[in-house]
């Protein structure tokens, strides 16, 4: 009896029927009946019949960390990474929370709808939840990316907690120069629940990484229907909802496709890194030392002090990118003292002129860095990313590297 088996379970007088998922304990079974509800059933005295074995034959390479299934030579391979979520998440029968138990193989079983649409390879990064990402992991997703590209994926899926999606996704478009697809996806509903999301994700994000879009994705509901799924530019997506399954969007703009899930055919909105356009490269190496500030009326400046502690500082700065005029003096010090600054704007929408106001020409003086429509979290991420690779972060702050600034705002629909 192994996860993925259909089985039939007798207790107490009660039967239950369905698909075994894998158990966090070692004293319940964990069941998913046809209405698509999980049960955990105490093994004791359980009676457990076997009605067919899985049929997904899901075989170990030697690697706990990899999988295969069964190869089709007529379909291209999508390599399917976990690193935990939601989507590839159970539940914990013992304290009814939803942890991420499901290695790559366990999602297979779990979305039986992927079968036919690639052959797969599985490969488990980590096991966390989203909150708990961090640089490091990335380091390590970036280079797993790499080697499966290297060895023959023709796309590949993330699968990723959606906290923290939009700041992956955002590493790995600065991290690697990539000939393929590669598609984060998640779920905002864990699959016990009928309104989960899951399942159309997942076979969404591998029908992308099948396309010819070249580029870091994000895969996930295009609205509160079960009708498409958004294709989000890595570097400009924001997850705008905390539980809504249309969480996330492409910020100023249309999202970079959309994907029919009746039919699977992709609609692309606009211009797009096709496969094949670059050369597979890797520059993995980050240096975190960088805080994202917020400015607010009230700020303290003891928090600037504390920032100016790192080797670099994002600020969310008010409309244009402003901050108190008190301030600038100091910024200006950190910046001679060899500190890269970054302006953002924490307005959704629209991008920073430090031109237009007194206050913003004094930043400017004062040698801060514009950063255009840059996201702030993204504007992080590549802060990073460029005290690690170049010797002048500050001009590749202020020029567009992975999609992440725009050549101009426009009105759109």
């Amino acid at each position: 009896m192994n996860a993925g088996d259909h089985v039939r379970i007798e207790r107490d007088g009660q039967r239950y029927e369905g698909v075994l998922l894998p158990s966090t304990t070692d004293e319940h079974l964990v069941l998913k009946l046809e209405g698509g509800y999980n049960v955990g059933i105490d093994r004791e005295d359980a009676a457990v019949e076997v009605i067919e074995s899985d049929v997904h034959d899901v075989e170990e390479t030697g690697d706990t960390s990899d999988s295969t299934v069964e190869f089709d030579e007529d379909l291209p391979t999508i390599s399917l990474i976990s690193t935990g979520g939601t989507i590839a998440s159970t539940v914990d029968y013992r304290t009814g929370a939803v942890t991420a138990q499901f290695d790559a193989e366990d999602v297979l079983r779990a979305v039986p709808d992927l079968a036919g649409l690639a052959n797969y390879r599985g490969r488990v990064v980590a096991n966390i939840l989203s909150e708990n990402m961090t640089p490091d992991v990335w380091q390590e997703l970036a280079e797993a990316v790499h080697e499966e590209i290297e060895a023959g994926a023709d796309g590949v899926v993330v699968m990723h907690g959606t906290d923290t999606m939009q700041f992956s996704a955002s590493a790995l478009s600065f991290m690697l120069d990539t000939p393929v697809p590669i598609v984060f996806t998640g779920s905002q509903r864990s699959a016990d629940r009928p309104s989960s999301d899951n399942v159309m994700n997942a076979v969404c994000a591998v029908e992308a990484a099948k396309s010819d879009c070249a580029e870091v994705l994000v895969c996930m509901h295009a609205d509160e229907s079960d009708e498409a799924c958004a294709l989000h530019r890595g570097t400009r997506v924001r997850k705008n909802h905390t539980s809504r399954r249309d969480a996330f969007e492409t910020v100023g703009a249309k999202s970079l496709g959309k994907i029919e899930y009746e039919n699977l055919e992709i609609e692309w909105r606009r211009e797009r890194a096709e496969r094949g356009d670059v050369e597979l490269d890797l520059a993995a190496d980050l240096n975190a030392d960088v805080s994202l500030v917020k400015f607010t009326p009230g700020f303290d400046e003891a928090i600037l002090d504390l920032a100016a502690e790192n080797d670099g500082i994002v600020l969310e700065g008010t409309g244009l990118g402003h901050v108190h005029s008190d301030l600038i003096d100091r910024i200006g010090k950190i910046v001679d003292e060899g500190t890269p600054v970054v302006m953002t704007s924490q307005c959704l929408d629209g991008r920073v002129c430090d031109r237009v106001y007194d206050t913003g020409r004094d930043l400017l003086d004062a040698g801060v860095v514009e950063g255009e429509d840059m996201l702030p979290g993204t504007a992080k991420v590549k802060l990073m990313w460029a005290l690690a690779n170049s010797d002048h972060p500050e001009t590749v702050m202020a020029e567009p590297t992975a999609g992440e600034i725009t050549a101009r705002s426009v009105p759109w629909e």
